[in-house]
């Protein structure tokens, strides 16, 4: 059995505009310490992230406390944003058709297929372990899908406020044979995607 353990990274500072380098808020900070206290019990083998700084700082505590690195994959990147990326009503135009995207941006597909190309290669590369990989809310919704296509927008908004997520994906091979949800903290994404949720 391979257990993967994916972290939605904590609460960003929204403010900030590249995406890239966007640090968690004070409050993000202080609870990524739940990302240690899931996973301290373990027994983690190595650790994955995006290569973006929230998603790094989210298990960062975590990879210190194993002593391990964190091996980045530009892959496991968050989805980029194009012209009106941020238009929150986009949301549903996107999972309803995952080819869709706006204009310099990534449709679901697009992130779907580099963050599971990443992971399947990490599956084959370190079958039996237990992993780590740090990601971002619609990254991680993208590969849910894939292993359930019933996976929608509603169970992307279901989990768009928690900041951070930590998932479990059991897997046989290359074959998802469990999921489990660990934990997470409540934090509010944006005002408007609330108000989408409603």
């Amino acid at each position: 059995m391979t257990k993967v353990y994916f972290v939605r990274h904590a609460q960003p500072e929204f403010a900030h505009d590249d995406d890239r380098t966007r640090p968690l808020t004070a409050e993000g900070q202080a609870d990524s310490k739940i990302v240690l206290e899931t996973l301290k019990d373990k027994e983690i083998d190595c650790f994955y992230c995006s290569p973006y700084k929230r998603s790094m700082d989210t298990i960062g505590e975590t990879a210190e406390y194993y002593q391990m690195p964190i091996q980045t994959d530009e892959r496991f990147r968050e989805r980029e944003k194009g012209k009106d990326g941020n238009n929150h009503g986009m949301f549903q135009m996107r999972w309803a058709d995952h080819d869709f995207h706006e204009e310099g941006g990534e449709s679901i597909a697009m992130v779907r297929a580099r963050n599971v190309e990443a992971l399947q290669e990490i599956l084959t590369q370190k079958e039996g372990k237990n992993i780590v990989i740090g990601t971002h809310g619609t990254a991680l919704s993208s590969i849910m899908n894939y292993y359930n296509p019933d996976f929608g927008c509603a169970d992307f908004l279901r989990i768009i406020d928690w900041m951070p997520y930590v998932v479990e994906m059991d897997f046989e091979g290359q074959k998802l044979v469990g999921i489990t949800e660990h934990a997470y903290v409540e934090k509010e994404f944006k005002g408007k995607a609330r108000a989408d949720k409603k």
